[in-house]
């Protein structure tokens, strides 16, 4: 396995990801929702900057940057704040739009953990565990758009027909 094409490969997807939340924030039709999709797209830019830094090391030959690893486990606590400040908030019938881009959202996220889980499992060493931890952050942000996703479609199935 190639870990150089597997980082790089790596950092073009966060870039895509990064660019759909940026795209995206302004589409939301729920102020809570564009601010998460602000802040994933601010999550995307460090796991950007960490991919950039275990490229610079396995380039130089060195231990990757830690620094960037500890900033970015701070962002699950963002993501837990996130689903329960907008899980508990009332729906309304003008975020049905937001559904689908909801929807891409989370596929997105599950696109990006199964890829880093299925390169883990096949690398050793620094890089299985830098893989690791990608795949563990994607996962919360999955798990984040899933339950976002869920809840609203209930609320919008139970709404009266006409909104």
């Amino acid at each position: 396995m190639d870990i150089r094409k597997i980082y790089e490969y790596a950092l073009q997807r966060e870039h895509e990801g990064m660019d759909f939340f940026q795209r995206n924030a302004a589409r939301m039709s729920h102020a809570a929702a564009t601010e998460i999709f602000n802040r994933l797209a601010e999550e995307e830019s460090r796991h950007i900057k960490f991919i950039e830094s275990l490229l610079a090391a396995l380039e130089i030959g060195t231990q990757p940057d830690t620094g960037i690893a500890a900033e970015l486990e701070e962002g699950g606590r963002f993501i837990a704040r996130a689903k329960s400040e907008l899980l508990d908030q009332t729906v309304t019938e003008s975020m049905v739009p937001d559904l689908s881009v909801l929807r891409v959202a989370y596929l997105i996220e599950r696109d990006f953990r199964e890829f880093y889980e299925t390169a883990a499992s096949k690398a050793e060493g620094d890089a299985r565990e830098a893989l690791t931890m990608l795949a563990r952050w994607e996962y919360g942000h999955e798990q984040l758009f899933k339950d976002l996703h869920d809840k609203l479609f209930e609320e919008y199935a139970q709404m009266p027909w006409g909104g």
